[in-house]
C-alpha cells in the first residue's frame, strides 16, 4: 500500500473546528503562485479571445442593436463576456491543480498535511476567485477601448463576481477531485462549462428568445451569474437581481457541501 492509501488524510482527520491559518494561507500562496508563473496563459490568453469576440460583434453590430434603452450591443456584450471568462478560469484554476497533483503524484503531501477540509477548500477556492478577478478587472480595461462601461451599483458587481467565480471554482474542485486523468476535465469543459456559458445570455437578451428557451434558461444558472454581473454596469437585467443573487448563493451552497464532504471522505483522493 502506498502511503496516501495507509495513512488518513489529514483532511479527514481533523476536526473543522481545528484551525490552522498558517497552513492555509501557505497553501493559497502556493496556489496563487502556481497560476501566476504561467500569467500569459491564465491572463493574456482569455483578454485576447474577448477582444476578438469584442472585433468580430462590433464590426456586424456595434451601435446598430440598442439591448435595454441607452445600453449599445457591444456595452450589452462586454460584462458578459467578462463573467464567461471567470466562468472559465475559476473553474480551469482548481480543476487544472487538483487532477495534476493526482496524476504527478504530489496530491498525498497535501492529504498528510495538518489541514482540515474546510482549510483546503477555502485556500482552493480563493486562489481561484483572485485569478478570475484578474481576468475581471483586465478584461473591463481593455473594455473601456472599445465603449463607455459605467458601474452603476459597484458591489452588485462584486458580489455576483466573487458568488460565481466561488460556484465555478468549487464545481473545479468537485471535477479535479472526481477526474482520473486530463481527459476527463476536457469532458467537463467542452459538455458542462462551454455548452451553459454560450447558452445563458453572454450574446443575446433572453427576452428575444422563443417562450420555450426563455423558460429553459430560468433552469441554467450561469444565466443568473451573467445577467447579475450585467445589472451591476447599467441597472437593467433580464431578470431581477436579488433572484439571481440568491440562485447563485443557493447553488454555491450545494456544490460546497459536496465538494466538502468529498474531501473528508478522501473520495478518488487517497487511492
Amino acid at each position: 500500500m502506498t502511503p496516501a492509501q495507509s495513512t488518513p488524510s489529514a483532511a479527514q482527520a481533523r476536526p473543522l473546528g481545528n484551525w490552522n491559518p498558517r497552513g492555509a494561507q501557505t497553501l493559497l500562496v502556493k496556489e496563487i503562485r502556481r497560476f501566476m508563473s504561467v500569467i500569459g496563459q491564465t491572463v493574456l490568453a482569455p483578454v485576447i479571445t474577448a477582444v476578438l469576440y469584442l472585433v468580430v460583434f462590433q464590426q456586424v453590430l456595434g451601435d446598430r442593436v440598442e439591448v435595454y434603452p441607452g445600453v449599445s450591443f457591444t456595452q450589452f456584450l462586454i460584462p458578459g463576456l467578462i463573467m464567461m471568462s471567470v466562468i472559465q478560469n475559476a473553474f480551469a484554476n482548481t480543476s487544472s491543480s487538483i487532477t495534476q497533483s493526482k496524476i504527478m503524484g504530489n496530491l498525498v503531501f497535501l492529504l498528510m498535511s495538518p489541514l482540515s477540509a474546510l482549510e483546503i477548500f477555502g485556500a482552493f477556492v480563493a486562489a481561484a476567485i483572485m485569478r478570475a478577478a484578474i481576468v475581471a478587472v483586465a478584461l473591463y480595461a481593455v473594455g473601456w477601448l472599445f465603449v463607455p462601461l459605467p458601474l452603476e451599483h459597484p458591489i452588485a458587481v462584486l458580489l455576483m463576481l466573487v458568488l460565481a467565480a466561488g460556484c465555478m471554482a468549487v464545481f473545479g474542485m468537485i471535477a479535479g477531485i472526481v477526474a482520473r486523468k486530463f481527459d476527463h476535465i476536457a469532458a467537463f469543459q467542452n459538455f458542462f462549462i462551454m455548452p451553459f456559458s454560450f447558452l445563458s445570455g453572454v450574446f443575446y437578451s433572453i427576452h428575444t428568445l422563443p417562450e420555450f428557451w426563455a423558460k429553459a434558461s430560468a433552469f441554467n444558472p450561469f444565466f443568473y451569474m451573467i445577467d447579475g454581473f450585467r445589472y451591476g454596469f447599467y441597472g437593467a437585467s433580464d431578470a431581477n437581481y436579488w433572484m439571481a443573487l440568491a440562485c447563485v448563493s443557493a447553488f454555491f451552497a450545494i456544490l460546497s457541501a459536496i465538494a466538502l464532504g468529498l474531501l473528508r471522505s478522501g473520495y478518488e483522493l487517497r487511492s
